[in-house]
């Protein structure tokens, strides 16, 4: 069966309610023959596990869907095995990243998306998609067993990408981060994730769902808007 997987580059959008804006393309994407899900709320850190699970919960119980927690298991890799699909929510990544490998989930995980089963991820659940997650923006408030992450897509992501300019800030920008990255990691490229934008990965084809476009990164090439009518399929090969 085919890869398939909806990454959101974030879960909610101003003035509007959780997750609001994927509505439609989660239920898409799911379509009548998945009912339950597995959620994984690793990256949670100021919510508890129970309190994710149930804010995620009534979001997809109005789209028609039941999800339950992997953290309330004894067996975690027999609910990865029963998942008829699963969803990783935002949060920190370097939390959600170490929880995935201290409880040896990755590698089940990854055999069951690449089997087909549908996966969907937003923010940090978007980032442990990639190969590793060095292109979050987040706090390493926790040291990680490894940076290594599910590896479902061949390239990098950084969520809420933005190319804004704060007036009188010094920091680095979104866009110098990634080209430090890329220096020391030539050979891959990096989509600048905006806001308010998706990617849904069907087999070999990717597309770009929203109003936003994307920006793609790579060393020693000029960086590339994309927009939702753009051929991606590309970044899979």
């Amino acid at each position: 069966m085919k890869k398939r997987l909806l990454l959101l580059s974030n879960s909610t959008n101003l003035g509007e309610s959780y997750l609001f804006y994927a509505h439609q393309e989660i239920k898409k994407f799911l379509g009548e023959s998945v009912q339950k899900i597995l959620f994984i709320p690793f990256a949670g850190v100021t919510l508890t596990y129970d309190e994710y699970t149930e804010r995620v919960g009534k979001v997809f119980k109005n789209l028609g869907y039941k999800i339950e927690g992997i953290h309330g298991s004894e067996n975690d890799h027999e609910l990865i095995a029963k998942a008829e699909a699963i969803v990783v929510g935002g949060g920190n990544t370097f939390h959600l990243i170490h929880w995935l490998h201290k409880s040896r989930v990755i590698e089940i995980i990854r055999e069951k998306v690449n089997h087909g089963t549908p996966y969907i991820g937003w923010s940090a659940g978007s980032n442990v998609a990639c190969p590793t997650i060095k292109t979050t923006n987040d706090m390493p408030i926790i040291d990680p067993i490894s940076f290594s992450a599910l590896n479902l897509v061949p390239f990098q992501i950084n969520p809420h990408y933005t190319d804004a300019v704060i007036p009188n800030h010094n920091g680095e920008s979104r866009e110098k981060r990634i080209k430090e990255f890329l220096v020391v990691n030539p050979d891959i490229y990096v989509v600048g994730f905006k806001e308010g934008t998706m990617l849904n990965i069907e087999g070999t084809s990717i597309k770009l769902i929203g109003n936003q476009t994307m920006r793609l990164f790579k060393f020693g090439e000029p960086i590339v808007e994309y927009d939702s009518n753009s051929n991606l399929d590309f970044l899979l090969k």
